[in-house]
């Protein structure tokens, strides 16, 4: 269990990230209904999305997933990480839309395309973040 405090927020955004290096920012208002959650309308300034990709990959990069959503919510300026462990997020096309749901389908098919493209039979070839490797290091084990 995480307990959070709540972050009464003016801006929401909705992250894809595939690959750890793919991300999509969707501004998102969760206090709809399910069907109308992607019908906002926030402006992000040019600085803002750098700011938002930049945390993005970061927690992709830690976690080491291929694939996931990042929700983020804006209050006085500062984004906070609300929701950021959804290695199988919705991509649903009625509830994402057409074009977050094309970015998913072409940006996922990318991605596997590179990697099949450097697999290398034999080996390990997953993706482990730093999460998984600092908890597998034998001295912490002990």
């Amino acid at each position: 269990m995480l307990l959070q405090e709540e972050i009464v927020f003016t801006e929401y955004y909705r992250c894809y990230c595939i690959g750890g290096k793919y991300v999509r920012i969707m501004s998102y208002e969760p206090r709809n209904p399910h069907h109308l959650r992607y019908v906002a309308d926030f402006k992000p300034s040019p600085e803002r999305l750098q700011q938002m990709t930049d945390i993005v990959l970061r927690i992709n990069k830690y976690l080491g997933y291929d694939f996931n959503t990042v929700e983020l919510a804006i209050r006085d300026g500062v984004p906070y990480a609300i929701d950021f462990c959804n290695p199988v997020p919705d991509a649903d096309r009625p509830s994402v839309g057409e074009d977050n749901f094309e970015w998913v389908v072409d940006t996922a098919a990318t991605y596997a395309i590179e990697r099949a493209l450097i697999h290398e039979p034999g080996k390990d070839n997953l993706t482990w973040g730093e999460y998984i490797k600092r908890g597998a290091n034998k001295e912490s084990l002990f």
